[in-house]
């Protein structure tokens, strides 16, 4: 039941994941309608077998003030894959800024990525052209349809047309 539903606005824009119990509920209650079906199984009560929403639609359009990804250290190193952007290891893991905040590096996701303690400390208050390392993959701000997808874990087939870039 750690399964995931993907939410649609009245439009068929994708604004969140819910489990599938509020999914349940959200249909049940015709606040919402079921677009795909799961493929792992069926909902039981006594007397009935439900089956399993992959994606539902908000029956109205809500209107969702979007303020962006948050910058924390948490989604930073989701972006990243838990592991450094230098070497690749998943130990220690610290945040890094790449222009260093002493040379006026900013906070930013673009300036932002996730270090094992060792390359960060290898790198110290230099560029990492300086220290001689080099990114596995550039800092940039996630967008929210490619924040749900790692959100998610497993994509369910089925969400790929809603969740393009």
């Amino acid at each position: 039941m750690d399964q995931k539903v993907l939410v649609l606005n009245g439009d068929y824009t994708a604004i969140t994941l819910c489990s599938v119990q509020k999914a349940f509920v959200l249909l049940f209650l015709d606040k919402a309608e079921m677009i795909a079906k799961s493929d792992h199984g069926v909902l039981r009560t006594i007397s009935t077998a439900y089956p399993k929403p992959s994606i539902i639609r908000l029956q109205r359009y809500v209107r969702v003030p979007y303020k962006g990804i948050a910058l924390s250290r948490h989604n930073i190193m989701k972006r990243d894959h838990f592991e450094c952007q230098y070497c690749g290891s998943t130990k220690t893991l610290t945040l890094d800024h790449v222009v260093p905040r002493s040379r006026g590096g900013e906070s930013s996701w673009t300036n932002l990525l996730t270090a094992c303690s060792r390359c960060n400390h290898a790198k110290g208050h230099r560029t990492p052209a300086e220290a001689g390392l080099t990114i596995r993959q550039v800092p940039k701000k996630p967008t929210l349809s490619g924040f749900l997808r790692l959100s998610a874990g497993t994509i369910d087939q089925n969400w790929h047309p809603y969740l393009t870039t």
